[in-house]
């Protein structure tokens, strides 16, 4: 009966050992740049919703119609730091921008 010699173990010379690390290093470069999450997403195209203050119209009112569902409270909030206002007070007519729609 014949024997069947043996496979010799594979050896890497360094300069193989480091195209496979390099190689391995890509590919795990590559994997990780498919499956991260991007931190926050850029704004939606188009212009920003704006409001005309109506007479009789709050703050607490116009953040109520359009809070959404982050709420009330946050959405005044936003809506104040959006347009630079100080205090809680808006005129007839003036124009507010709105945040977006989440």
């Amino acid at each position: 009966m014949r024997q069947h010699p043996r496979n010799p173990p594979i050896r890497l010379t360094r300069r193989g050992r480091v195209v496979l690390f390099c190689l391995l290093l890509v590919v795990a470069g590559g994997l990780f740049t498919l499956v991260a999450v991007p931190g926050q997403a850029a704004d939606q195209p188009g212009p920003a919703p704006v409001v005309i203050v109506q007479p009789g119209d709050t703050l607490w009112d116009i953040a109520t119609r359009h809070a959404g569902g982050r709420g009330r409270d946050a959405t005044m909030e936003e809506i104040r730091r959006l347009n630079n206002l100080d205090g809680y007070s808006v005129d007839a007519g003036q124009r507010l921008t709105l945040p977006r729609q989440r």
